[in-house]
């Protein structure tokens, strides 16, 4: 992947990003965590990407690209929750695409060359959807991957860090809004059965959500990135606060023998 991509580029990408979160400030403790939420993730997100890239054998200005990506990435979130008090899609607008649409009109990506914005816009635009479109390939179908990997990852872990909080405190951003009701959807037990991906038109209540986040695993891409979900033992901790079930125990069975034997 024959691109170029200075340090001084990440530099004024990070600094504006910094400048861009702190413009939403609510006084309201319960609305500024989940700005705070984004931001946090977001520096993770930067984090896990270079782990992973690293363990790829990319190089800086490949590395540098990755960072500048996972930086981006979530950055309509922002806008998304100033407007809709909310990060659930399906209830506000999709916050890839309205990302890349900030980015357009404030036109700060005009600092890099055409090819390689054109491969960050494509990462950010597909980065959140169900599945990556049919024809995409090259450096595009890398990225695109490649952020996928390392924003579940930490949103493993920003799930995982509130099911086993301290407090009680229930925060609605995170669950969606969804009920705490008993059982799970058959539709989203038949698509784990079968290593699918789990449609949120299908997610009921909160239970559902849990098995959801367990079915990532079938978009994961990259070996460093099983290595980390293997070790850090998410799935079991997303699976340990759901309700006793043989039916979810086959699934989880299923998962870590195709996966982690």
């Amino acid at each position: 992947m024959p691109l170029s991509m200075s340090e001084n580029s990440l530099s004024k990408l990070k600094d504006w990003f910094t400048n861009y979160a702190h413009t939403f400030q609510y006084s309201e403790p319960d609305l500024q965590q989940n700005i705070d939420l984004k931001e946090e993730h977001t520096l993770r997100v930067c984090k896990e990407i270079i782990h992973i890239g690293k363990q790829l054998d990319l190089n800086d200005d490949e590395l540098r690209l990755a960072e500048i990506i996972a930086l981006l990435h979530d950055v309509g979130r922002f806008e998304q929750y100033a407007r809709y008090k909310t990060f659930l899609d399906s209830k506000s607008e999709n916050h890839a695409e309205l990302g890349v649409k900030i980015l357009g009109e404030l036109g700060i990506l005009e600092i890099l060359e055409n090819n390689t914005k054109d491969i960050i816009l494509k990462a950010i635009q597909y980065h959140n959807r169900s599945a990556l479109p049919q024809g995409i390939q090259g450096p595009c179908l890398f990225y695109a991957k490649l952020i996928r990997d390392a924003d579940k990852l930490d949103i493993w872990k920003v799930v995982t860090d509130y099911y086993y909080r301290k407090d009680s405190r229930k925060n609605g951003a995170i669950e969606l809004g969804l009920p705490d009701t008993p059982g799970f959807s058959k539709e989203v037990y038949c698509a784990l059965l079968n290593k699918n991906i789990v449609s949120i038109e299908h997610v009921r209540n909160l239970n559902d959500f849990k098995l959801l986040q367990i079915g990532w695993i079938f978009d994961i891409n990259f070996q460093p990135t099983l290595d980390c979900i293997k070790s850090r033992g998410y799935l079991q901790m997303i699976r340990d606060v759901l309700p006793a079930s043989k039916d979810i125990d086959d699934i989880l069975d299923n998962i870590y023998s195709s996966y982690f034997c």
